[in-house]
């Protein structure tokens, strides 16, 4: 039997697995099961479901889970069980940040654990949690090749203009720079756009529209420009992040209020963005079953600040053919889509109201110039063909 990989995505507070079996050097990886615990360390929960979305059992307990070690450790000890006596040959783990020079997925050793360690102060709300998880699996599988994915590397192709903040030299030159996330669901989309659409158009808006939000400008399959930059905080309003702001309102909270880096990070990053305006929920789904006014002004907010940027992003283009929704809002949230499509008849968009509604995956009216399209994203895949592709290149399979 061939041996699986196994791909984390690690996140402040959950650890998200799946396994593939492989199926040979070019084929895709296959799914075989997936699932993950949320809330570690307050009241952890597990799920797992395999292929066929069918639930599998559980871990009996999660009481004793209350780090990322206990929840990798979990995690193999109850793949152990369920993969009857297959290997898990490679691990492959999204990392949020690969710094200036990491533009290409790696094999993990000592050294470059350090160096992702090294970039937390740049992703403090992931990296950290990212290179937790490759500690805790190199601690009890010493052995088992790990191969780290960046987020940041799909955007190393965008043009140094689109890369650069209006700061001095010296501190560009410190790494204050646009580096761009949520890459891998973007190599995903633009894989999977020839399949679902039958080509790859030239010009392409992504929208990648979860809890965490982000839009890319991507021509002939490369990232021309994209909303996110420095952190995961700029650019699009999220869940319970507050997109872009103008820095003179930090300034001015820590002059007039007295509030320090602490206050400000909890404030940019857990208490605005829907949950901030609405008062109500960071959930979408609440907020658009709420008849509360506030929740109706959170949505028209986020749909506003989307269209703003799309209009950025035709700029950085110079002009567009396709637009792509994926990530759990941009591909369940049926008003949402409908809102943003609504407002884009200067871009020649005519939406189809009765395929948005039937989920598409086209969105758009024969007669609209600009197609818009549902892609599902798949980050987890994207990982599991680097993981595949790296250890063919290292020889792992003999």
């Amino acid at each position: 039997m061939p041996p699986a990989i196994l791909t984390i995505n690690a996140g402040s507070s959950s650890v998200k697995f799946a396994v593939f079996a492989l199926r040979g050097a070019t084929d895709d990886p296959a799914l075989v099961l997936r699932g993950g615990i949320e809330a570690i360390g307050v009241a952890p929960r597990f799920a797992a479901e395999d292929a066929k979305s069918a639930a599998l059992p559980g871990l009996g307990t999660e009481a004793g889970i209350k780090t990322h070690d206990d929840a990798i450790a979990a995690i193999l000890d109850w793949l152990e069980d369920r993969l009857a006596g297959r290997e898990i040959g490679a691990a492959g783990h999204r990392v949020v940040h690969g710094g200036i020079k990491r533009v290409a997925p790696a094999p993990v050793d000592a050294a470059l654990i350090e160096e992702l360690a090294a970039l937390s102060p740049l992703a403090p709300h992931h990296q950290p949690h990212n290179v937790a998880a490759i500690r805790a699996i190199a601690k009890r599988r010493p052995n088992l090749k790990q191969i780290a994915c960046f987020d940041t590397a799909f955007h190393a192709t965008q043009p140094a203009i689109a890369r650069r903040y209006a700061l001095p030299r010296e501190l560009e030159e410190a790494g204050i720079r646009r580096y761009g996330f949520h890459g891998l669901s973007y190599e995903y989309l633009i894989s999977a756009m020839p399949r679902v659409i039958g080509h790859l158009p030239e010009r392409v808006i992504a929208l990648h529209l979860g809890n965490g939000a982000s839009m890319c400008a991507i021509r002939a399959g490369k990232s021309i420009a994209t909303t996110m930059g420095f952190s995961t905080v700029e650019g699009l309003m999220m869940g319970t992040r507050a997109g872009s702001i103008d820095p003179g309102v930090l300034i001015y909270l820590m002059r007039e209020r007295g509030m320090g880096h602490a206050e400000l990070t909890d404030l940019v990053y857990n208490r605005s963005g829907l949950k901030g305006v609405s008062g109500i929920s960071s959930d979408m789904r609440t907020l658009l079953a709420s008849s509360d006014p506030r929740a109706s002004e959170a949505v028209e907010l986020y749909c506003y600040r989307i269209v703003r940027e799309i209009g950025s992003l035709v700029a950085a283009l110079h002009g567009v053919d396709a637009l792509v929704f994926a990530g759990g809002v941009g591909e369940r949230a049926v008003p949402v889509r409908a809102r943003i499509l609504a407002q884009l008849g200067w871009l020649g968009v005519v939406p189809d109201e009765a395929a948005n509604a039937g989920g598409g995956p086209r969105l758009t009216a024969e007669t609209s110039r600009v197609v818009a399209w549902i892609v599902p994203t798949n980050e987890e895949l994207v990982i599991a063909r680097y993981a595949r592709s790296v250890l063919h290149s290292v020889e792992v399979w003999e």
